[in-house]
């Protein structure tokens, strides 16, 4: 007999309908079910284009559900209270979620799982932000990976079911709950004026999703692999890291969209599905070792000399540090929210390398800036990149920004795109960093492009000296210079 009695619904960072078990299983109870998203202290703890981008998917969340006679209900303050207020509120028979990783969700989740199960009421939660639990997978000794090419080659050869199919109704309650105000929470109130720059950049919610992994493999996933390292080859890359950073799509969706490319030949399909693979790492190494979010992975880099805030990084942070190919990067990050993958390892081995900056300040302003942020695959990106992470580059390895620059941008189309100042005609794009920027960094498109702020060579010799001192080495030689 079909209950009366709702289930609350706790959505987060899962803002979708298809490919998702929470919402399959929900609808299979037949009870009315109240969707639910609490902005708790992590929400509001969010960097200033991160949580500017959840506020956009929110809004359109909520009207997706609208359209299916539904409501988003919207609470604000510490998670359980809210929780508990509303089964109280509502009569409520529990609660479910889809599973969050990070150490301060996990911490939460299963203090709200605890409690309410105290008194009895439901408390589920389930996977479906990752196409294996981070739990799931091991080495033939029993530990955990460290190391992502044998780490791909056994989550892949497990095989992934398809997604859940999309739900198309959702029982609503006879009475809803009070639901406070998207607009008032101001969620896009630390972008400023850098929001309406932004804004045409981004492609919001699960539709847009959808038609987005759609095109690429349609038109892109072909030559992905050549293409994918190339920042000025507009549509070479998907751009699904917005959208799965929401849960504007779910990752079976993507893998089985990838293996069907695969099967019908195309070249870049294993790659792609590599890249996606890439991201379930991240998630495999926050589990099993949270430190890496906050501290050097490796044993014995906690104490390397890399510099505290400084000048330079921020010349860093505002694209002008005269290297054109690592301004080019910084100032695609601040007018998109998002930034090319080759670009982001030119720009962190800059910082970490070129000017010794602890990868922790650049961790941080990416935070504030991605609207496709990731706690687990940034930090391991930065780690990665730093040389104090799992499966690191060579820790002497310097990316030479100007290398790269004539490797991937060698007829300069993607300097010129972002950096107005050395562009005959710079083009919309260009000129609207300068629009972005707070008005407090005196930026503007007429003034001349600096000039570097450390010279290539003398960087990377000073990042070699450190490195060797590091490792107790004499000398260091980068024997891929041109990186």
């Amino acid at each position: 007999m079909m209950s009366d009695q709702p289930l609350i619904l706790w959505f987060r960072r899962d803002l979708r309908l298809s490919d998702h078990p929470m919402l399959a299983a929900a609808v299979a109870s037949g009870r009315p079910l109240l969707p639910v998203f609490v902005l708790d202290g992590q929400a509001e703890a969010l960097g200033a284009a991160a949580k500017w981008r959840l506020g956009l998917g929110l809004a359109r969340f909520a009207e997706t559900l609208a359209a299916m006679g539904q409501r988003l209900i919207l609470r604000r303050g510490d998670a359980l209270a809210v929780l508990q207020a509303l089964v109280a509120e509502t009569g409520a028979a529990g609660v479910m979620w889809q599973r969050m990783y990070d150490p301060q969700a996990v911490a939460r989740d299963t203090g709200v799982k605890a409690a309410l199960k105290a008194k009895g009421l439901v408390a589920e939660s389930f996977p479906g932000a990752l196409l294996i639990e981070p739990w799931e997978v091991a080495t033939g000794q029993g530990g955990y990976y460290k190391v992502y090419s044998p780490f791909w080659k056994a989550v892949s050869a497990r095989g992934f079911a398809g997604p859940v199919p999309a739900v198309t109704a959702l029982r609503a309650p006879s009475v809803w709950p009070v639901s406070e105000d998207l607009a008032e929470w101001q969620m896009g109130g630390a972008m400023r004026r850098g929001a309406a720059v932004c804004l045409p950049h981004q492609r919001v919610g699960e539709a847009a999703a959808l038609a987005r992994l759609d095109e690429f493999i349609d038109t892109a996933v072909d030559r992905y692999r050549a293409a994918r390292d190339f920042p000025g080859v507009i549509g070479a890359t998907s751009g699904l890291s917005e959208n799965l950073a929401w849960g504007e799509i779910g990752p079976r969706t993507i893998w089985a969209a990838g293996q069907r490319a695969l099967h019908q030949g195309d070249a870049g399909a294993e790659q792609f599905c590599k890249e996606l693979v890439w991201r379930e790492f991240a998630y495999h190494l926050m589990h099993h070792s949270p430190h890496i979010l906050t501290h050097s992975w490796r044993a014995g880099w906690e104490d390397f000399a890399w510099r505290g805030d400084n000048p330079e990084a921020e010349a860093w942070r505002r694209g002008m540090t005269g290297e054109p190919f690592v301004d080019a990067a910084m100032r695609e990050m601040y007018v998109t929210g998002r930034m090319h993958n080759r670009a982001r390892m030119v720009v962190a081995s800059y910082l970490t390398k070129h000017l010794l900056s602890d990868w922790r300040l650049g961790q941080a302003w990416f935070a504030d800036c991605l609207t496709d942020w990731d706690e687990a695959a940034n930090a391991m990106g930065w780690q990665w990149v730093a040389g104090s992470g799992p499966d690191a580059a060579p820790y002497f390895r310097v990316f030479n920004p100007a290398g790269q620059a004539e490797k991937f941008d060698s007829d300069g189309a993607y300097r010129r795109r972002w950096i107005a100042e050395i562009s005959a005609k710079p083009g919309a794009e260009a000129q609207s960093y300068f629009d972005a920027v707070p008005k407090r960094w005196n930026l503007a498109v007429t003034q001349a492009y600096p000039k570097p702020i450390v010279t290539l060579a003398d960087g990377r010799a000073r990042a070699l000296a450190a490195y060797a001192a590091r490792s107790g080495a004499a000398a260091l030689t980068d024997p891929v210079g041109r990186e």
